[in-house]
């Protein structure tokens, strides 16, 4: 079993740094290492739902605990960004979201649990007139090629666990972002210009919150809805 030492963790994990040497790794998967969480410590140091990581083994093995709406057995399995846990025998539902602290669970109603936002960071063209979707959390997405009108930062409202599009939130005035990287992470504002800088400098976002303007490189931005986010992302 991967293991990562306690005082390397990061601090959103919420779990001791002196009890024992040792701490379960995630597992290599669509979330990077230290920008995720594996399921045990959720279930244990996060929610409280269990006391010791045989607990929380023993009720990923009977089949409690469903992440984006598939039933997850792996213990070391990585959550991350957007991700929903659901653990429908006591009626908890929460989605993933992040903060000026870090990652961190935010309580949602089972309908809002169907539910599941995806950032587009890739997009390709196949054979036989498909294209393909690569979103943040490493599913692909394939699509006819006539489909052009998904872009490299959009997002997409999944339904779980069918993964059918049913919304398309394209990054353009207007629409509603959410900072999940850099000094303004976890901030939701709207989108006032997108600064193209055609030089080694990064694309930029303008937005605004509350009135106040600010700036982040487009790689940070997640559109989470038009006017307003079309799922619960803050509390």
């Amino acid at each position: 079993m991967a293991r990562l030492k306690r005082l390397t963790t990061p601090k959103f994990w919420r779990i001791s740094k002196k009890r024992t040497k040792w701490a379960v790794s995630p597992r290599a998967g669509a979330h990077k290492k230290m920008d995720s969480i594996p399921l045990q410590v959720v279930l244990r140091d996060i929610l409280k739902l269990v006391e010791t990581g045989k607990e929380a083994q023993t009720a990923l093995k009977q089949r409690q605990i469903l992440v984006d709406g598939r039933v997850v057995k792996d213990h070391a399995f990585a959550i991350g960004l957007m991700d929903v846990i659901a653990i429908p025998k006591i009626g908890k539902y929460y989605r993933v979201i992040t903060s000026k602290d870090g990652l961190k669970l935010l309580e949602i109603d089972q309908k809002e649990s169907e539910k599941k936002l995806c950032k587009i960071v890739g997009k390709r063209t196949l054979g036989k007139g498909k294209i393909q979707l690569n979103l943040h959390d490493g599913r692909n997405i394939l699509l006819e090629k006539s489909e052009k009108s998904f872009k490299t930062g959009d997002s997409l409202v999944l339904e779980m666990p069918s993964q059918k599009i049913a919304e398309h939130l394209p990054l353009e005035k207007g629409t509603t972002i959410l900072v999940f990287e850099g000094k303004d992470t976890g901030h939701i504002g709207k989108v006032k210009n997108i600064v193209v800088t055609e030089s080694k400098e990064p694309n930029k976002v303008i937005f605004e919150e509350e009135g106040v303007e600010d700036e982040t490189i487009i790689d940070h931005a997640f559109v989470v809805g038009k006017s307003k986010p079309v799922v619960k992302v803050s509390e």
